[in-house]
């Protein structure tokens, strides 16, 4: 025969109390006739209700989300068909506090007595914010990747028809590709309304300082815009952008000169940040005849589609001027 338990071991009834006080776990009892419902003192703190000796459902239903609502009602009058144990996860309002709660109990009416259910409320909030977060993570890295193939798709496509040799392909497509890699280095979260991503001076010096040691000294690129935080989708289009910029004046002009200089500097006008490129000391230059390249027209779609502007060319006698209009919003974004 077995022998009994040590009476040490026993649980006594005030143990059992201060055991589930500490693991947070609220007590209820529910009437499957009259539909009410009774619960210890977490029970009631849990749901922000006033202490009494029942309540009814309709009463508990009222501090349901909306959404979950219904779902909770069948699924209390679905537990007496339910075969063993069942949870049940739903939110419920306090004031502008969204909590989830777990419901767990014995369904086919096990354990009932007197017609009365038993079970018990979990507060698992904090478990759901963070399923909640790891599957928002997975989303956005999904979605960061898809995007990246997308644009490296892209530029595979521009490098293709713009190019003579494979040669010239993989190395047009690789500055490309390093352009954005630098943009991407640089993505940091910021100070709360700076922007999720770069500051746009660090960003512009980073994206442009390949092309600073190109010339017969240092110096010759200088940037001065204004503090603002730029996000990541806008520091993408923004890299393939200064990258086709700072390309085209490394092959034609100011910066194919040993003296050539440049200066990147912004203004802002109502909810928009203009950025000037003002080119310096390079050869004549000249406006390109016949349609856009490639380059020109991935530019123009990154400014118009992603930046939410409008970019235009000044081919003045000192220099190429570009005027880069870009939405603050989109920019911070």
């Amino acid at each position: 025969m077995a022998s009994e338990m040590p009476e040490a071991h026993k649980w006594r009834p005030e143990q059992l109390h201060r055991a589930i006080q500490a693991a947070g776990v609220a007590l209820w009892a529910w009437n499957v006739d009259t539909d009410a419902f009774t619960m210890d003192d977490t029970g009631f703190s849990l749901w922000d209700l006033p202490r009494k000796d029942e309540v009814t459902f309709e009463q508990l239903s009222a501090r349901i989300h909306p959404a979950d609502r219904d779902r909770v009602r069948s699924a209390f009058r679905a537990t007496r068909e339910i075969l063993g144990p069942y949870e049940t996860d739903f939110r419920i309002l306090v004031e502008k506090e969204v909590r989830w709660i777990a419901a767990r109990g014995q369904g086919e009416d096990v354990g009932i007595v007197g017609r009365t259910m038993y079970g018990i409320f979990l507060d698992v909030t904090g478990r759901k914010q963070a399923q909640e977060g790891n599957e928002l993570l997975a989303g956005e890295m999904s979605h960061r990747v898809k995007n990246l193939l997308a644009i490296a798709s892209g530029l595979t496509t521009i490098s293709l028809h713009s190019t003579r040799t494979r040669e010239e392909m993989a190395h047009e497509l690789i500055e490309r590709l390093s352009a954005l890699g630098r943009a991407h280095d640089l993505v940091r979260p910021l100070p709360k309304g700076q922007g999720n991503a770069a500051l746009l001076g660090d960003l512009l010096s980073v994206l442009l300082a390949p092309y600073e040691n190109k010339g017969a000294y240092q110096g010759r690129i200088r940037v001065a815009v204004e503090r603002m935080g730029v996000g990541e989708s806008a520091a993408t289009a923004l890299a393939l952008v200064v990258h086709e910029l700072a390309t085209n004046s490394m092959k034609y002009g100011a910066l194919s000169m040993p003296t050539g200089t440049l200066d990147v500097s912004s203004i802002t006008e109502d909810e928009d940040i203009v950025l000037t490129w003002l080119e310096h000391g390079g050869p004549e230059v000249q406006k390109p005849s016949g349609t856009n390249g490639f380059g020109s027209k991935l530019v123009q779609r990154s400014v118009t589609g992603q930046l939410g502007g409008a970019i235009d060319y000044e081919w003045a006698e000192s220099g190429l001027v570009v005027t880069l209009r870009m939405k603050r919003d989109r920019l911070a974004s």
